[in-house]
């Protein structure tokens, strides 16, 4: 080595200092100028970049700060920007509303008397030809009776048109032949007809108009108040498909242990059923099974959607399923929750003021208006109360307008003012023929009177009534049971089942199930026959066959039959109720960027913490691993591939365990998984390109390798990359205990192999940290020109690089990135729930 540090040799037998503001290495064929000339003394051998990497680290300090300020003040903008806009979009709404009811009450009233009219002429007419018959001296007296009607009916005799003028001067409606309305304003009486607006008629029509809105008024106040009112009757015109759910024989069974055995029973649009029972008794399972979301269980028998023996599965567009514990989003505002699955649930073809109209009224009608803006909360941190994180839960489901809505314990947790208010909530979603089927536990006897239809389960899956609320009493004391004074019923009957209470009648509880199925005329199954001969002698109203229908038949089994007639006349006719068309891949991943990019940046602590402890490896590995020229600073390189892989895999965990459960529920409610994985991919995709900053900020000029930052960067990034996709798969295949076990244990294990010479070469190349170490020493041997030439090609040969591998280097990173990306999404669609 002819030149010492602090000198360069332009030729071989001659060296020279360093200038000022320029370094020169040991070994150095020429000078390197400085980034800052002044702290370059003379003869340098290294350059002074402490400085300046602590200025670097400043200026990304402050980015950050002003991106998050900035960020939430702009959040706070468009939020503003947009209640401007719905509440523009609510009056718009309240206005078309309201002169749609106007002209519409307008237009029957005025065909009502109309018709009225025209019959009581044709009356007048008939009587006048038989007086004229009978009294021809009374010429006289008819035409000019029949000129007083014609004069007041005048308006409807000319040409088939009839105008109608309303007593204000400045609203004019006509009705054609056709039935067609025009309103103008101020519009003038044509000339050469007579105005009408006089008559009795039309005093009595308006009359009758005024005093309907006066009713709507009254019933406005009585039922909901704000925007609830305003737009329940638009609802009631919105025609939903029309659900009604039978299911026959059906089983769930794990291996030789049978966990339901209802037997029939159905579920009917417009009306909302209780689903109760004792612990145990298999509620949850019930309608797991009736919603086809069992997974690894045996299922036999049928469900029947409208009659046909469709997959109900293929209905879950319009089905909406609310599971028992609360699944939001903590760290979204209530109103967000529901904003994001009204946009990505509704029909793509639903206009903005139906979505605003339909999210304003599920917040009046579960009481969430003062907490609106408020976060949900998580367990970390507090937010809105247990009572309106479980109506949210129940929201989420409503604002998508479903025709079936299955709830699992929708009240439990909630005191008695909550779950009426929720009750009375879906009593007016069952109003818009929705099939409400809700599981309640123990509930009180004003509660258990807002229900319809009740399903009672015994332990076992077996049904033991499943009918109206209203002969759920008769049923039983046809067996002997009746409930005590000031008792409720359902706790009544649940103790019954539980063998807490024994009858007075002495029947033995594990027979109602039983007792059901011989009243209703069901056959019993062949295991359950040693059961029924035991009971035989109990069965005081029944037949000597079991297949004979009791008396008790008629009571329960046509008590709702005027209703059931008139639902089954509105169901829908055969056709794809499943052909709702929601927002296609691309809207929804346009909804999920918006919804990740305010999770993250309310994350924005937790997104520090991880820059700063990269700050700190970087600090703490580039001093400790000082660089060594004839290692190329190997160690240090090592050390990098490690600590960055083991830290930004935790970090990538995070994606997508903590939000696991609210992945499985809009997936089974047919959102798309793709949408959901590239948004949370690209909005990750940020750090992805900052934390290589961050490190090198510190690593590089603690250490201060001869290869440049940029070089170092793009190892880098390719690294994190490539690690990041690790870490997706971690999080999608493993629970989070084992994946941060495997993040921590795999970056070590795979370095250490890459490293050892007895490792075979092939296991070598299937390890990302040998490209990544490859690629490290490539850019920085490049720097070691000269007398180094030969301490280069050594180094190169005993690690088995190649200086020309650069590029391969970068492109199998990001190919293994991709590869474990595509793999954990592949994980995401095919790996279910157990």
């Amino acid at each position: 080595m002819f030149c010492p540090a602090g000198y360069y040799c332009p030729t071989p037998t001659k060296k020279r200092p360093c200038t000022h503001g320029h370094y020169c290495r040991l070994g150095s064929t020429t000078e390197e100028k400085c980034i800052i000339k002044r702290f370059c003394d003379d003869n340098t051998k290294n350059e002074s970049t402490a400085i300046l990497g602590a200025c670097l680290v400043g200026g990304l300090f402050v980015l950050l700060v002003i991106i998050y300020n900035c960020s939430g003040q702009f959040l706070t903008i468009r939020e503003k920007r947009k209640a401007r806009s719905r509440e523009n979009a609510i009056q718009l709404a309240r206005q078309q509303i309201k002169a749609h009811e106007g002209w519409k009450a307008a237009k029957q009233l005025a065909r009502k008397h109309v018709s009225g009219m025209q019959s009581h002429i044709s009356r007048t007419f008939s009587r006048s030809r038989r007086s004229f018959r009978q009294q021809p001296d009374g010429l006289q007296e008819a035409p000019l009776f029949m000129g007083q009607e014609l004069s007041d009916s005048a308006a409807f005799s000319a040409g088939g048109t009839h105008e109608i003028s309303e007593v204000n001067p400045s609203v004019a409606v006509d009705l054609s032949s056709d039935g067609g309305i025009v309103a103008g304003k101020d519009r003038a009486a044509p000339k050469g007809k007579h105005r009408s607006t006089n008559t009795q008629i039309f005093k009595y029509a308006y009359g009758e108009i005024e005093k309907e809105k006066v009713r709507q008024e009254e019933n406005k106040n009585l039922t909901f108040t704000g925007v609830v009112a305003m737009v329940t009757e638009q609802q009631r015109e919105i025609t939903r498909p029309l659900l009604k759910v039978e299911f026959k024989h059906l089983t769930l069974s794990l291996g030789k242990k049978k966990l339901l055995r209802s037997i029939n029973g159905e579920l009917w649009p417009g009306r909302v059923t209780a689903v109760m029972g004792p612990s145990g008794a298999g509620k949850t399972t019930f309608l797991n099974a009736v919603t086809g979301k069992v997974a690894g269980y045996k299922v036999s028998g049928s469900v029947l959607v409208n009659g046909r023996h469709d997959n109900i599965r293929s209905y879950k567009k319009i089905i909406g399923f609310v599971p028992q514990d609360d699944v939001v989003h903590g760290n979204l505002t209530v109103e967000e929750n529901l904003w994001f699955s009204a946009k990505c649930r509704l029909s793509a073809t639903a206009s903005h003021r139906h979505k605003v109209l339909t999210v304003e009224r599920v917040i009046d009608s579960l009481d969430l208006q003062g907490v609106r803006s408020s976060l949900v909360g998580t367990v970390e941190k507090r937010g809105i109360s247990g009572g309106q994180r479980k109506r949210v839960n129940v929201g989420i489901e409503m604002v998508m307008e479903p025709s079936l809505l299955i709830l699992d314990e929708p009240t439990s947790g909630l005191d008695s003012s909550s779950s009426q208010l929720l009750l009375r909530a879906l009593r007016h979603e069952a109003l818009e023929g929705v099939n409400v089927c809700a599981v309640v536990h123990q509930p009180s006897y004003t509660l258990y009177n807002m229900f319809d239809d009740l399903i009672l389960l015994a332990k076992g899956g077996f049904i033991v009534y499943n009918g109206p609320v209203k002969t759920v009493e008769d049923h039983f004391r046809t067996l002997g049971i009746h409930v005590p004074e000031r008792v409720n019923p359902p706790d009544h009957y649940i103790d019954i089942l539980e063998g807490i209470v024994k009858p007075e009648s002495g029947i033995n509880a594990k027979h109602l199930p039983l007792h059901w199925m011989l009243c209703n005329g069901y056959e019993v199954p062949n295991d359950m026959q040693d059961e029924l001969k035991a009971m035989g002698e109990q069965r005081t109203y029944i037949g000597s066959s079991h297949g004979s229908t009791p008396h008790c038949l008629p009571q329960v089994r046509h008590a709702f039959a005027v209703e059931r007639d008139r639902i089954e006349q509105h169901l829908s006719k055969p056709k794809d109720l499943s052909s709702r068309r929601t927002p296609g891949v691309i809207s929804q991943y346009k909804y999920y960027l918006g919804r990740v990019t305010k999770q993250r940046l309310r994350e924005a602590r937790l997104l520090s913490v991880d820059f700063l402890i990269l700050g700190l490896a970087g600090i703490c590995l580039g001093t400790i691993a000082k660089l060594s020229d004839p290692t190329f600073g190997m160690p240090g390189y090592i050390y990098t591939i490690i600590a960055v892989s083991l830290l930004c895999k935790i970090a990538a965990l995070r994606s997508f365990s903590l939000e696991r459960l609210q992945y499985w529920r809009e997936r089974e409610s047919g959102m798309s998984s793709l949408a959901y994985f590239l948004a949370r991919d690209t909005i990750d995709h940020f750090s992805t390109v900052v934390k290589p900053i961050v490190y090198l900020s510190m690593f590089y000029y603690f250490n201060n390798p001869r290869s440049s930052i940029a070089d170092n960067y793009i190892v880098l990034l390719a690294l994190v990359y490539c690690v990041t996709g690790i870490g997706y798969t971690f999080a999608i295949c493993f629970n989070p205990g084992s994946a941060q076990l495997c993040s921590a244990l795999i970056p070590v294990v795979l370095t250490l192999l890459s490293t050892q010479k007895n490792t075979p070469e092939f296991l070598k190349r299937l390890t990302y940290a040998k490209w990544a170490l490859e690629g490290f020493i490539i850019v920085n041997a490049k720097r070691y020109p000269g007398v180094w030439l030969i301490t280069r090609c050594g180094l190169l040969f005993n690690s088995r690089f190649d200086i020309h591998h650069y590029r391969l280097c970068i492109l199998v990173l990001f190919m293994y990135g991709l590869f474990f990306r595509i793999v954990a999404f592949a994980a995401l669609i095919l790996l279910k729930k157990r």
